[in-house]
């Protein structure tokens, strides 16, 4: 069975973020993501971690002004310097909390730019953080995001995530395959995930629609989840939904999905 991670940007929300740690050990998860920590003291991240005895799987790199609906500016030409201020941050965090991948959010297609900039700008993007996180040993992962929750999001499939990791060239590029969106846009998620597992280092789940916890939508998540078992997924799967009531009253999932 996968391991699975607690997403503190969704999950625990009834107690302020550092106090989620605590939370997400106590209902028995051994890892965390959440999507960013840069609010924080790291080192009081570190010690939050330590004191619970969990790992930190992943968060993004700098997205950003997320309060103003910025979902990510990796596509955008006319922000290139941030971007690449953005992977040095990243990467000081990640060295301190043991933290060995990063996603990247492409954002959404800004205005006033032509598809051909806005590809190349992404794809050089890539290959800058690529290569810096692995020279730090940290992987960059990429995820595709449906465009219904955020219209214009650049990268929205598993076919066009694909085309920019084989443009980028890089070793140290992978995919984080997001079920709760990739059934929005594409579906066929068991074949998806199989083809494509050398090139998936992450995953995470949500349930469609409403995108609660496992259980309360059309997502057969007992078989994918033997499904990844059967296809020797290794990696984490971080729980990123919206609980329907209270994190705790939800994650009665584990149990009948056989995640524990």
């Amino acid at each position: 069975m996968p391991r699975f991670a607690a997403n503190l940007s969704m999950l625990f929300t009834e107690v302020d973020f550092l106090d989620r740690f605590a939370a997400a050990a106590e209902a028995g998860f051994s890892g965390v993501e959440y999507l960013f920590p840069y609010d924080f003291p790291v080192e009081e991240i570190r010690a939050r971690l330590d004191a619970n005895k969990l790992e930190q799987v992943l968060f993004n790199l700098p997205a950003g002004d997320w309060a103003k609906g910025e979902r990510g500016i990796a596509c955008h030409p006319d922000r290139v310097e941030e971007f690449r201020a953005g992977v040095d941050k990243a990467i000081a965090y990640a060295k301190v909390l043991g933290n060995l991948q990063i996603n990247c959010l492409a954002g959404i297609r800004p205005q006033g730019f032509d598809c051909a900039t806005i590809e190349q700008t992404f794809v050089e993007n890539l290959k800058f953080a690529a290569e810096k996180l692995q020279a730090a040993g940290i992987k960059l992962v990429m995820e595709a995001i449906n465009t219904r929750d955020i219209p214009g999001f650049y990268l929205n499939n598993t076919k066009q995530a694909l085309a920019i990791r084989e443009k980028v060239g890089s070793a140290n590029l992978f995919l984080q395959y997001d079920i709760y969106h990739m059934q929005i846009m594409e579906g066929d998620l068991a074949r998806t995930v199989e083809s494509n597992l050398a090139a998936i280092n992450h995953v995470q789940l949500a349930d469609n629609p409403g995108r609660n916890e496992p259980g309360t939508g059309e997502i057969n998540y007992r078989f994918l989840f033997q499904h990844l078992d059967r296809i020797g997924y290794q990696g984490w799967v971080g729980c990123e939904y919206k609980p329907a009531t209270t994190t705790v009253a939800g994650l009665g999932w584990l149990k009948t999905h056989n995640a524990i």
